[in-house]
């Protein structure tokens, strides 16, 4: 390897770095918790309310799969703005 590749190989590991960075900041920030907690809970509320007359463990222990997913599912767009809002704190 030359001297361009290495620097090269260097500045891609930098930027994985950051990414990896931020991605572990994402995960244990308190608004990535906090929309989790709502979306979670609004999809409690809406699905008791659907399967209120049903007495069914199957339908019930679906709550939390859905919640979770829709949750995970959603946050793309808060992430983003959260990762935009973190990069121009630097």
């Amino acid at each position: 390897m030359d001297l361009k590749e290495i620097e090269q190989e260097i500045e891609n590991i930098k930027t994985r770095n950051k990414r990896v960075e931020l991605d572990k900041k994402w995960e244990t920030c308190w608004t990535r918790k906090i929309c989790i907690m709502i979306l979670t809970y609004i999809v409690v509320i809406t699905y008791s309310y659907v399967i209120r007359n049903y007495d069914n463990i199957l339908l019930s222990s679906l709550v939390p799969v859905i919640g979770f997913t829709l949750s995970t599912l959603s946050l793309g767009f808060v992430r983003k703005a959260w990762e935009d809002k973190n990069k121009t704190n630097k």
